[in-house]
């Protein structure tokens, strides 16, 4: 870790990560109140969330898991909240003792958060410590969308990603950046794509490890992997798509279900866990149980299952045929994403794509599964944007 120099601004505030006893005691007694549904009668995921595994992770997060473990990890991260349109954002913010160092600004997704970034801010802000080269340093800003984790929620419809884009663009301006990159998966990764087709002042490039590259018009004939990338976005929208569709369309009566109830909060996220990951039969041989519970437990304290699934009802117009780019981009395909898209259409809709990189393992969420394989690529990704 390395100490950042304070933001200049007056605006931004640090910030501090305290749960009060109160609400993990709360937390501990609903837990084991919990009334559980009769068992699927599949033997498989397909109706969902197993009984029998989200039992297991439960009992663990009610008996085993220390959230003061995980907030002292938070804590060792410089935290801090400024109010941006309305909104206090809250944000990480690391800066190299390089002072070359090119700034990113990482954005996360649902059910994402800051917590699948925890484990890049070392490697990217302090490389030789991490095996790296000090040149491919980076200052890291990583904030919470809103309505996701501490920044705060919007109490008023507008919220798209075209808006948080703008957002991320004052917060850079703020911090005193006029020359930096930007990186997303997930929803992080459509705020990123906002971001390339805005091109704001300062924007230098960006680097996605989820493409929105889909045609507008799906071709006739198609190449095995076009074939395979149509499929993998039927299964995305159809069998997995489950929870986006209802956040799409009833986040609130989403957020009723799971506010009250932190088993349901835990089985909402595992399945999402369970189904994109480049795992081996569980999500947890991939993710492991605490980073699963860092996430789930993040969700449930700052009561945001509402907040947080008015992203998808905001943005629900929107495709995966992204719109087409020009300034630098630079992908990472990780080969259990759902979708996966060919490079063809890949480099059919970003026509300055400067890095092209496919990775042996991983899935939909890169940063939590391989976070030293997306280290690299990004490094590699966005390093000649560094002259």
């Amino acid at each position: 870790m390395t100490a950042p120099t304070p933001p200049t601004s007056a605006l931004v505030r640090p910030f501090t990560v305290s749960i009060p006893d109160s609400q993990i005691d709360d937390l501990k007694q609903r837990l084991a109140r919990t009334r559980w549904p009769d068992p699927e009668t599949v033997g498989d995921w397909s109706q969902g969330v197993r009984v029998e595994n989200a039992r297991s992770l439960v009992d663990y997060w009610e008996r085993g898991y220390d959230w003061r473990r995980f907030e002292s990890e938070l804590n060792r991260f410089p935290q801090f909240l400024t109010g941006i349109d309305g909104l206090d954002i809250h944000f990480i913010h690391v800066r190299s003792k390089n002072p070359h160092a090119l700034p990113l600004i990482l954005t996360h997704g649902w059910p994402g958060s800051i917590v699948e970034f925890l484990k890049l801010i070392g490697p990217l802000t302090d490389p030789i410590s991490f095996g790296g080269d000090a040149a491919d340093s980076f200052d890291v800003v990583v904030p919470s969308l809103p309505g996701f984790g501490f920044s705060q929620k919007p109490t008023e419809t507008g919220w798209t990603v075209s808006r948080i884009a703008s957002a991320w663009v004052e917060l850079m301006k703020r911090l005193g950046y006029t020359r930096w990159a930007a990186q997303g998966g997930d929803w992080g990764a459509v705020v990123t794509t906002a971001l390339g087709a805005m091109q704001p002042e300062g924007l230098v490039g960006i680097h996605l490890n989820t493409q929105y590259a889909f045609p507008a018009q799906i071709p006739d004939t198609l190449s095995p992997e076009q074939r395979h990338a149509v499929e993998t976005l039927a299964l995305y929208t159809g069998d997995l798509g489950g929870s986006n569709h209802l956040q799409g369309t009833k986040p609130e009566t989403v957020g009723f279900a799971l506010a009250d109830s932190p088993a349901g909060q835990a089985a909402w996220i595992y399945e999402k866990f369970q189904s994109k990951t480049d795992n081996h039969g569980l999500a947890e041989d991939t993710l492991g149980i605490d980073d699963m519970l860092d996430a789930i437990s993040l969700y449930w304290f700052t009561n945001s299952a509402a907040s947080s699934g008015r992203i998808y009802w905001e943005n629900r117009s929107l495709t995966f045929a992204g719109p087409k780019l020009t300034l630098p981009v630079a992908v990472t395909v990780f080969p259990r994403d759902i979708p996966r898209l060919p490079r063809t259409w890949i480099e059919d809709t970003y026509s300055n794509l400067i890095h092209y990189g496919e990775a042996d393992k991983g899935g939909h969420f890169a940063a939590l599964e391989q976070p030293e394989i997306l280290v690299r690529e990004i490094r590699a990704g966005l390093r000649t944007l560094r002259s």
